[in-house]
């Protein structure tokens, strides 16, 4: 038997996160002196203590490797928990990957000292023949899943891109959400094509617009709204219509947010 001092050190363990353990039920000594309230291990407790803390750098909760060493030899369960723990980690690598991306383009901004002036036109858009699909999704950071959705049930129509080939999202709600977000995602084609479940093909309406077109990450968008709003109201027009944005160069063409090449079209009528 070890007493919780040989076994802390052998375990690499403090006493400390020992009687915690023993609090919560995670790692409950072999004996107890029930006069001076020692408390001992045996050998055979080190390898838990091991796996204690090597579930710990997974970063499992001692919540969690309570349950999972109730179930540490079958493996069938053991490897649920373990794949549950890897999404989250995945998920996590990708939203920091997305942060440290924004900040190095803040900081290339500031470095560079760029004038963040955005050149407005009015340009109107003809009749267009296009692959649409209507959803609501989580957020919009989850488009994907309306493009997603349109490539699946398309994949084997052999679709004939229009001239130009327009990639575009309409917002349909007439506020910002934080949840469940109208969107239309629509691509333009040649030819004729049978609907499927989500897809439908239509005729988009001639439309006027006051158009921004600008290179960088989706984070300067605020920003290129702010510059399109701005001339909407010197220029005499108004808004009429749901806003919609092309992509030109998207993150299907590159992962660099620098490359990235957007246009915002407001819909626009002459203020009467």
């Amino acid at each position: 038997m070890l007493k919780i001092g040989e076994f802390s050190k052998l375990s690499r363990v403090s006493v400390r996160m020992l009687r915690h353990y023993d609090e919560i039920g995670l790692l409950k000594p072999a004996e107890i002196d029930r006069f001076t309230d020692y408390r001992y291990y045996r050998e055979d407790q080190l390898p838990i203590a091991g796996r204690i803390t090597a579930l710990k750098d997974m970063g499992f909760s001692l919540a969690d490797i309570v349950r999972i060493l109730e179930v540490y030899d079958d493996r069938e369960k053991l490897e649920l928990f373990f794949s549950a723990r890897q999404e989250e980690l995945e998920a996590l690598s990708k939203d920091t990957a997305y942060k440290l991306t924004l900040l190095d383009a803040a900081r290339k901004r500031l470095r560079k000292e760029e004038d963040m002036s955005y050149n407005v036109t009015l340009k109107i858009f003809p009749e267009r023949y296009a692959a649409t699909v209507r959803m609501t999704i989580p957020r919009y950071e989850d488009e994907g899943i309306i493009w997603g959705r349109m490539t699946e049930e398309t994949c084997r129509m052999n679709l004939v891109e229009g001239d130009p080939c327009l990639c575009a999202v309409t917002y349909l709600d007439g506020e910002y959400k934080e949840e469940n977000v109208e969107m239309m995602a629509w691509k333009t084609v040649k030819g004729s094509y049978p609907d499927t479940a989500h897809v439908k093909f239509r005729t988009l309406p001639e439309v006027t617009v006051a158009s921004c077109t600008y290179k960088g990450s989706y984070t300067l968008i605020t920003e290129v709204y702010a510059a399109v709003v701005a001339w909407i109201e010197a220029n005499g027009y108004e808004p009429s219509g749901a806003m919609f944005n092309i992509y030109h160069v998207s993150p299907h063409e590159t992962q660099n947010p620098d490359e990235f090449v957007t246009e915002i079209c407001y819909p626009v009528k002459r203020r009467g």
